[in-house]
């Protein structure tokens, strides 16, 4: 078929979703857009089974930490279609105290490793995931590590003084 632009992709996308998937930009070529948790898997379902679109590969499930905003963690996803050779990302953001959003080992089963990992590092719960457990982490670990809630350095060590340093 060819490669399928971002402008066809996002109208496509537009026409089946109306005002339920927000365009948020295309950095570097990547068409991003961002959705609710109700919505994501009726989302992913669409880009993977359209018989136009075939985003049948799973490149990437993570989760990003913005302490700033009012719904600070985000689950990112990032597909390929390999008939058209395009990409994209989509971004589903979090309450702090509800971080619950549906699998999508229902669509592939690759990932049930990504989500396990995103759970480990930051404590998002992929629900109806069959083995929703820690990967990289000690079972008996409370924190999760790549959220930016501790400081980057501890702010008692004395080597790090500015006076050691002429300023």
């Amino acid at each position: 078929m060819g490669k399928i632009s971002n402008e066809d992709l996002l109208k496509k996308i537009s026409d089946k979703f109306q005002d339920q998937v927000t365009p948020v930009g295309q950095p570097f070529g990547l068409l991003t857009l961002e959705t609710s948790r109700e919505q994501i898997i009726d989302v992913l379902s669409f880009l993977k089974n359209d018989a136009a679109l075939q985003f049948i590969y799973l490149t990437d499930i993570t989760g990003i930490h913005y302490p700033e905003q009012e719904k600070p963690i985000g689950v990112i996803y990032h597909l390929h279609s390999l008939v058209n050779n395009v990409r994209i990302r989509i971004k589903v953001f979090l309450a702090d105290a509800d971080v619950h959003i549906s699998t999508a080992t229902v669509l592939w089963n690759g990932a049930n490793w990504m989500e396990r990992e995103t759970y480990d590092l930051f404590g998002v719960i992929f629900d109806g995931h069959p083995d929703l457990r820690r990967i990289l982490n000690v079972d008996d670990m409370t924190a999760f590590p790549m959220r930016k809630e501790f400081p980057l350095e501890d702010p008692n060590r004395v080597d790090k003084k500015d006076y050691f340093f002429g300023r």
